[in-house]
Formats: structure tokens, sequence, C-alpha cells
């Protein structure tokens, strides 16, 4: 699939975003296929057949793929919406027929050619011909194990659209799963609501791990080690840069999480009348335990009680110079059956036709969740409109989850309180207190979750016949330090809808972060404020502005570190991220 911006931000199964309630999005997951191109923006100097043989295969890629990539996105956001066999069924052909584009081995070995001759020097041209490259390497294997592919995620998918959990006679929503790890004071009945939420797993298992070899088997056939070495090639990522980042953020929240953790398991252990050593994946409220538990005061819920979530997010970001009122009149909001119970954003023409779906609850985690999908939305929509179609995109998976995460964190700020709800003075620097303490907990757990992830699908990949069950647990309790239920051997990890439909995706989320605290800070900067912690955007077109010409506008012209660069003065590092969360 091609789609400039899809993010898949898990609601009860715990796809998010952003750590902090914000749903998910798989933003899933931005998925960075390339498809229509066009050569507005290209410079071609007469007589110069590299630049004259780039273009003329920009243009035919343009002509073969620009309706078929504007109809499997349609296809996908009807099919996520109703849930339907004949619309999942007619998702799966539209899929199949943009891979058919892609994998053109004539077409590939022509662009091979164009993008290895010395003499394309215009930096644009010669960006799309690298973006279309990594499309189509991607698409080099047999068209039956496309197909297979294809067919075999759409088959998890569309379980995990259609799942509910069963305790006793109720069928439960990922929404009412969430309600009860959030509300319920008896064990007992979170752990049965833990336990079924967990059953998807079981239903998926073997399809996924079918997918996983299917996987594997193509991206050996195109030279590499496996599936993730291939994944992390296509998005122009290295491997042990990757894996050196995480150590070192590993070290650098290690301690202060586990102190943070330690005084979290007193609360809980407190509240549920048990020992902490008790305490087990149930008993906090999150189902995977990537989002803080509610161990403060102050109840945000509340405040969102009889509130139109939709609507304070379009004042928000109109109030910011972004309005996205034509996003919000165009998406699907709120629950219905056989709708994908995740939440995410997508953009389907890259010519204004961007959209949100989410499950509102006016609750703070759907707060945080609508206004973390439309930063994405903001990102798709305020692109350049001048850039060359296959640029017309964001930089990179990473980049758009930076933005989406930095507006998601805003809830947990007095300051935003006040502007968005208009509470009272007073109201807001009690709930914005105890929200900023729960927002750098949040942001600690998020860490160690990712840590999890990055990990687990590494060694998936590795191995898949491993007992994988087992790692699962051992890297949970290694890195989130939560004990693994007695006597329980479950896929729990399939339950886990990031593996199928976002697969190696889940560091970008943490990337992304470190990018958001970066634009956060530049930001700051930029309006002159002295603490950035207080920095709340509200009413100011500037942030737009800002926005709109230090990260949207390059699109993909640039990679994202260059980007990075570019916004922020310096290339991607952890350094704001400690100022932010770590050494507070």
């Amino acid at each position: 699939m091609i789609f400039s911006a899809f993010c898949l931000r898990e609601v009860a199964s715990g796809f998010v975003g952003g750590p902090f309630g914000a749903g998910l999005e798989m933003s899933v997951l931005v998925l960075t296929a390339v498809a229509a191109v066009s050569v507005m923006g290209c410079s071609s100097s007469n007589g110069d057949s590299a630049e004259a043989a780039a273009i003329a295969f920009i243009d035919d890629h343009l002509q073969r793929t620009k309706e078929l990539e504007i109809g499997a996105g349609r296809s996908w956001w009807k099919a996520n919406v109703t849930g339907s066999e004949e619309d999942f069924k007619a998702k799966e052909d539209a899929e199949n027929a943009l891979n058919q584009a892609l994998s053109d081995t004539a077409a590939f070995a022509r662009l091979k050619e164009i993008r290895q001759r010395v003499e394309l020097t215009d930096p644009v041209l010669r960006r799309q011909i690298e973006v279309l490259y990594l499309a189509y390497l991607g698409k080099q294997v047999d068209p039956e194990l496309l197909r297979q592919m294809t067919a075999k995620a759409n088959e998890v998918e569309k379980i995990f659209n259609t799942y509910r959990a069963e305790v006793g006679e109720q069928r439960l929503t990922e929404n009412d799963v969430r309600t009860i790890l959030k509300e319920s004071p008896d064990s007992a009945e979170r752990e049965a609501a833990w336990k079924a939420s967990k059953g998807v797993g079981r239903k998926v298992e073997t399809i996924l791990k079918d997918l996983i070899l299917l996987r594997n088997q193509a991206a050996q056939e195109l030279g590499f080690r496996d599936y993730y070495a291939l994944s992390l090639h296509l998005n122009e990522q290295n491997e042990e840069e990757l894996l050196a980042l995480f150590e070192e953020l590993d070290e650098l929240t290690r301690e202060p999480f586990l102190r943070e953790k330690a005084a979290a398991d007193r609360v809980l252990a407190k509240r549920y009348s048990i020992d902490p050593g008790q305490l087990r994946p149930w008993h906090y409220e999150d189902p995977f335990f990537q989002e803080a538990p509610r161990i403060y005061d102050v109840r945000l819920d509340k405040l969102y009680a009889g509130r139109d979530l939709a609507a304070i997010s379009r004042d928000f970001y109109a109030g910011i110079g972004l309005p996205l009122d034509d996003v919000l009149e165009r998406s699907s909001l709120y629950e219905q059956e056989g709708k994908s119970p995740h939440a995410f954003c997508i953009d389907i023409d890259r010519a204004g036709d961007v959209r949100i779906l989410t499950n509102i609850r006016p609750n703070d985690y759907w707060m945080d969740t609508v206004l973390h999908e439309l930063g994405h939305a903001a990102y798709s929509k305020y692109l350049d409109p001048g850039l060359p179609y296959l640029l017309r995109i964001e930089s990179h998976i990473l980049t758009t989850e930076a933005i989406a995460m930095m507006f998601g964190r805003l809830p947990k700020q007095p300051g935003w309180l006040r502007a968005a709800l208009g509470l009272e003075e007073s109201q807001a620097a009690r709930a914005g207190g105890e929200a900023r303490k729960m927002l750098r907990l949040a942001s600690l757990i998020f860490s160690r979750w990712c840590q999890v992830m990055l990990h687990f699908e590494r060694e998936l990949y590795r191995d898949p016949n491993q007992d994988l069950s087992t790692l699962w647990w051992d890297l949970v309790e290694r890195y989130q330090g939560v004990r693994r239920p007695d006597e329980r051997h479950e896929p729990d990890y399939a339950s886990k809808i990031h593996l199928v439909a976002a697969p190696v995706y889940y560091h970008n989320y943490m990337m992304g972060e470190l990018l958001a605290s970066q634009i956060h800070h530049a930001i700051a900067r930029e309006l002159g404020a002295d603490d950035p912690a207080s920095l709340v955007y509200a009413g100011d077109p500037r942030v737009g502005e800002f926005l709109k010409k230090k990260v949207f506008g390059p699109g993909r012209k640039m990679g994202w570190n260059e980007l990075a660069e570019f916004a922020t003065g310096e290339p991607l590092g952890a350094k704001n991220y400690a100022e932010d969360f770590v050494n507070r």
C-alpha cells in the first residue's frame, strides 16, 4: 500500500502514536510506500539524457500507478470503517494491483540504470528517483509471494477489527476493556478482561507466523538477512546505529524508570490490597503497560465529561494557524460495529484528502489521541503543494510521529488545560501539575515498552520458530519490570497489531519522541520562551508558521536526520528529551 501519512495508533490494545494515551496511531504507521509521482519542480537541461530519462520514467510511473494508489487508499479506508468481508476483499484486490505495478522487473531495471547515472545532478530529481527505487526494491519478489503476504496480512487485520473480548456473556470492545482496566477495583475482573483481550493472539498466531516466514522469504530473495534488515534499509535507517541509540536510551532511562515504577507499584498494590510482588500485567491499566497507570490524585477524565473533543481539537489547531475543519468533516470519529478499534491518519491522494479514524469517548485518553492524529493530519495537509508528487509526503515516518507526539503531550500541561478547556487558573494548575508528573512517568514507561518491541521484533524475524511466548515475557520482565502471569504460556505477543499492520515500525515512535522534544525546544527558541516546559502553543499562529516552514514544507526532499538538523539546528539526539523527561 502507499499512503503518504498513515498512522495506526492502538486504542485498547495499546497501539500508541505517542505514549500518552493518544491512540495509535498507525499516524500506525506511515506506510512510506511510494506512489504517484509528478515531474512538477524537476528541472531538465536541454540535451541532458540522464535527466530526460529520469523524468520520462517518473511520468510513466505516474501514468501506471496514480489511480491505483488512490484506489488502494480509498479501499483501505472503507474496509477499516466497515469491517465487511466485501470491503476487505476490495482492499486486498487494490493492494495486489498496486503491488503488481511496483513489481515490474523491466521498470525496475530501467530505474536502477537511471539511479546509477552520475550525470543525474538535479537534487530534487535525484531524490525522487531514490524514493522510487526504495519503493520498487521491496516489491521485486515473486508476484505470487506478494499476493500471499497481502492475503495473510488482510486476514489478520480483519480478525483484529472484528474481535471482541468475551467475558462471561459480555462481548467487550477495546474501549470496554480499557475502561475495566482503568476503573475496576476487582483484581479478578481485571484479570478476566485482560486475558480475554489477549484472546485475539490465539486466533492470529498461526497466520502471523506464516506471514513472518513469507516476509523473510521475500527479503532473502532480495539479498537481505531477513525482513527486519530489509525494512530498515527501505526506511533509510542503519541497524547498528539504531541498536546503539536504543542502548543509550536504555542506560539513560533504566534507573529513573525503576524508581518511578517502584513508587507506582506501591500505590497500585495498596489500591488492590495485595503485596507489590503480586502485581501482574492486568494491574497496570494499559493492556501492554505502555501508558502510565493513574497513581496521582488528579482524575483528568472528569475534565472531559460531556465535552466535544473534536471541537476542542478543531479550535486549538485553528488557533495556531493550522485549521483542520475539512479533515474532521471527512473523518470517522466515533465507534461503530465492525470498525477498526484503533486510530490512524491517512492521506488518500496527496492533494488534500486527509482523514483520521478514531473511536472517541469523552476522556483524557481520547483527548490525547485526537490531538495526536490531527498532528499527523496537519503535517499531511500543510505539505508544500509545489513539491513534486513523490516528495509531497512526510520526510519519514518518525518525523510525522514527532509532530503527532508533540501535540499529544499538550493535555498534560496546565496552560493548555486553561486555554483549551477554559479552566480556572487554580483548577488548571492543580490538574496540570499532577498531569505533568503523569507525563514524565508515561514517557519513561513508553521508552521501556519501545525496547520490548524493538528487541522482540528483531528476534521474531531472526528466528520465528523459537519459543516466542517465552521470549516476549522475558523482554517484558527485563525492560518493563512486569511479572508474567503465573503458569501462562499463550501467544500474548500476537495480540499486538503492529506486528501485522506496522511491521518493524515501533522504534520510530521512540525516535519520534526524541525529535518531538527537539522540535519543541526549537519552537521555544523561535518564540522567545524562557521555559520550554511552559509553552503550550494555544492561540499563537507563529507555531503553525514555524512548522509549515521548517518541518512540513520540505516534504520528503530531505531525509529524516537532514530534516531534524534543518528544523532544529542539530541532528537527532536525546539531549532535549532528557531535559524534558529524564533529568527533572
